[in-house]
């Protein structure tokens, strides 16, 4: 087992040699987790395919799955890519740096394992001053997935980080809190119109608003075998405690809730600040009031209780409206039923 260093970073200026060690370390092929935007990523030289290795190899991560490569500029992304459609210029234009991630025909130079042996590259330009920083520092675009154990809720703070990597990476940079708190919306760029994959902080809806055109439901797209994203194959976001994913009033959570206990097990709930106000019951967890801090607070929240607070635990199913498209797409991953009560 390595030394995890541990360095916190509350001002760029200030903390500019932690920057430059951390940016050195990635540079020499280590792997470094630093904070985005979205959450905490897990970030090597995507150019590296040593490096790269490593990042599976501490997380546990199927090779099949690809991997987010982050770069600093509009300019950067397109020494990687072959080309970038009209469209995905204007979203460029509108949204990055920021929580989207465009998954473009590549030119080569990555790692294969980046790209899982795929002629397309999911590339990113996250919106955090630390990880432009760090990009920029390093010279070399960064292969980032979250910073997890594989399978498990993604890290909002360096705190989570620790407790799934301590002692498997070099280096974790503590910036703290990430603010959105899901991971990029993920769209696949190499047809006629955008397809989003990954539901995320950029909504559909804005997409559409910013290129001028409908486009087609993402619901009945297919989990190929060869994903071209991130979380379209593989169960992901799930807590220590088995998770039900429950849609109905408090009265009829609550209900459930009483029914479980009855069966003498141990229930902790998550739920929206309106719904825990008529719960009266013993563990819940508030997640927020408004989606965006409902977003913010999932991850946390899966990860808060264990098996010495609770056996079971269940979720509230909120609107899909918005960003609620992926607060639900990740319970539904998390989850092991869903029940309409």
């Amino acid at each position: 087992m390595m030394k995890t260093e541990h360095l916190k970073i509350t001002d760029i200026h200030i903390d500019e040699e932690k920057i430059k060690k951390a940016a050195a370390l990635l540079a020499k092929g280590e792997l470094v987790a630093f904070p985005t935007e979205t959450v905490y990523g897990l970030g090597a030289d995507a150019a590296n395919e040593v490096a790269v290795s490593g990042i599976f190899a501490a997380k546990g991560r199927p090779q099949d799955n690809p991997l987010i490569v982050h770069v600093a500029s509009v300019e950067h992304c397109r020494e990687l890519v072959q080309e970038i459609p009209d469209y995905a210029e204007k979203l460029m234009d509108r949204f990055s740096p920021g929580p989207i991630t465009y998954v473009l025909p590549h030119r080569g130079g990555l790692a294969d394992n980046v790209t899982a042996g795929l002629a397309t590259v999911g590339i990113r330009i996250p919106d955090h001053p630390l990880a432009l920083a760090l990009i920029r520092e390093s010279g070399c675009p960064i292969a980032a997935p979250s910073a997890n154990t594989s399978g498990k809720p993604s890290p909002t703070t360096a705190f989570h980080v620790a407790e799934d990597l301590d002692g498997k990476i070099a280096c974790i940079v503590d910036g703290g809190a990430t603010g959105i708190g899901v991971e990029s919306t993920v769209i696949d760029c190499t047809g006629k119109l955008p397809v989003v994959l990954r539901p995320g902080g950029i909504t559909q809806e804005m997409i559409e608003e910013a290129i001028g055109e409908k486009l087609a439901s993402t619901n009945g797209i297919p989990e190929s075998d060869k994903p071209k994203a991130p979380g379209m194959k593989y169960r992901h976001y799930a807590p220590v405690l088995p998770l039900i994913l429950v849609q109905g009033d408090a009265s009829k959570i609550k209900e459930f809730v009483r029914k479980v206990e009855s069966e003498g097990k141990r229930v902790a709930v998550l739920a929206s600040k309106s719904t825990a106000d008529h719960l009266d019951l013993p563990h819940v967890k508030v997640l927020g009031t408004e989606p965006n801090e409902i977003a913010a607070n999932l991850y946390a929240a899966l990860r808060h209780y264990t098996e010495k607070d609770a056996d079971l635990l269940i979720c509230e199913a909120f609107s899909r409206s918005g960003i609620g498209e992926a607060i639900m797409n990740r319970l539904a991953k998390a989850a092991e039923k869903h029940m309409i009560l």
